[in-house]
């Protein structure tokens, strides 16, 4: 009896998922139907391709092998979906993009309607990410990334940049008072920053020492939608991009502080890929849609 590829579905599933239960879940099956795919599978093959215990499940060396071999099998298969999908000109399959989850909440969401009514055969798998992920890694097909990309292995689409501004809420300065200058910051204000990575607690405020101005939160957070949480609920002072405080901005219910002071800087916004082969019809009609709707925009710079 051949493989099918059903049964070479359930196992890279089973490995990508952590556990056959997961898995289950994930392809809607049954715990007892997708272990006994895994067992014939095992059975054609005459190996055992995972050790299971009661707490994890663990690949053998013969089931890392046949992994790598499974997972280009099934991408073959998908790209010749793909292919004769596009020629119907109707994009079609599973199309996992991953965000941050500000940039997931204030750009990519309130474009949904309109992308599956465009597109009614994509199915989308959304997934926020406050670090980059590895793209191969988490079977990810589109990665939104803000700032300077790092990963010179990925193909990039640039869509624009975003400017940070310093804000607060009319709450929040009817009760502290607003900062004057720059070194008023430091002495009687809460200022609200990033946990994960400190380099997002670089303000663009010009003072004596440069353009740049390195502030010690005393209340963190690991996104930035936490953060602009925070300060409407009048927490503090934060630092965040146009594309997440636009709206906020136009109602009032965030305001800028320092303006004079203020140095713009631009955040780079891209999506990022990678492309071995034609990039698929549903990559390029997500991206093409994407991009139409971030250029329309009020936020996005140029």
């Amino acid at each position: 009896m051949k493989t099918t590829l059903d049964e070479l579905l359930a196992f890279v599933t089973v490995v990508d998922s952590g556990s056959i239960t997961a898995a289950a879940e994930r392809l809607e099956q049954t715990v007892s139907g997708l272990s006994r795919a895994l067992a014939r599978l095992e059975d054609k093959l005459g190996t055992s391709l995972l050790n299971r215990t009661t707490r994890r499940l663990a690949l053998t060396e013969e089931g890392q092998l046949f992994l790598a071999r499974a997972r280009r099998i099934l991408d073959a298969v998908e790209e010749a979906e793909e292919q004769l999908a596009a020629r119907r000109q109707r994009p079609a399959g599973r199309l996992r993009v991953n965000a941050a989850t500000p940039f997931m909440l204030h750009v990519l969401l309130p474009m949904l309607d309109g992308l599956r009514g465009r597109y009614p055969e994509l199915e989308l798998v959304l997934d926020s990410d406050e670090l980059n992920i590895d793209l191969l890694e988490q079977r990810t097909d589109v990665a939104f990334r803000i700032g300077a990309l790092r990963d010179s292995t990925l193909h990039a689409r640039p869509l624009g940049s975003s400017r940070i501004r310093v804000l607060a809420s009319p709450a929040y300065l009817k009760a502290h008072g607003r900062p004057r200058s720059v070194a008023e910051l430091a002495s009687g204000h809460s200022l609200l920053g990033f946990s994960h990575l400190d380099a997002l607690n670089d303000w663009p405020l010009r003072h004596a020492q440069g353009d740049s101005l390195h502030i010690t939160p005393g209340l963190l957070a690991s996104n930035g939608e936490t953060l602009r949480q925070l300060a409407l609920a009048g927490q503090g002072i934060a630092c965040l991009s146009d594309f997440m405080t636009e709206a906020d901005r136009r109602r009032g219910d965030l305001v800028q502080l320092l303006v004079r002071d203020t140095v713009e800087v631009l955040q780079p916004i891209n999506a990022v890929y990678y492309r071995n082969t034609q990039l698929a019809a549903r990559i390029a009609c997500f991206l093409d849609h994407v991009a139409e709707q971030i250029a329309a925009s009020g936020w996005v710079q140029r």
